[in-house]
């Protein structure tokens, strides 16, 4: 047979769960959103000055987790252009731009950071 026994209560467990379920455990997710525009629109190659600023993020919640989405609304002829400075495009000559990766060098440092914040506040 097995048996189970606690001391004590449930107390703080509780008060984190429903904390957990307000999105209240999490309030700097704002904060991470904006660094992350700002960090993305300093790293844009300034040539293109018009897709730095058009930089935003939406946070989303839904029963499997919490989601910071960064985007970029400069088009043209329905083509994100920083899809094409990211990642490279042939030129209507016939000839090719070189993508740059900008996106990856100035976001992973902010990843990082809201892993190890997240982590801090689970495990207290």
């Amino acid at each position: 047979m097995i048996g189970v026994t606690h001391s004590g209560s449930f107390k703080d467990t509780e008060r984190f769960l429903k904390r957990m379920s307000r999105r209240q455990q999490f309030p700097s997710l704002d904060t991470y959103g904006q660094r992350g525009v700002d960090a993305l629109a300093n790293a844009t190659p300034k040539d293109t000055r018009e897709t730095s600023k058009r930089w935003r993020y939406v946070i989303e919640q839904d029963h499997k987790g919490i989601t910071i989405s960064w985007y970029n609304d400069n088009e043209e002829q329905n083509v994100p252009i920083v899809i094409l400075i990211q990642y490279g495009h042939a030129t209507g000559t016939g000839g090719y731009v070189q993508g740059r990766d900008f996106i990856n060098p100035v976001m992973q440092p902010l990843f990082d950071q809201i892993a190890y914040e997240i982590w801090k506040k689970v495990t207290r």
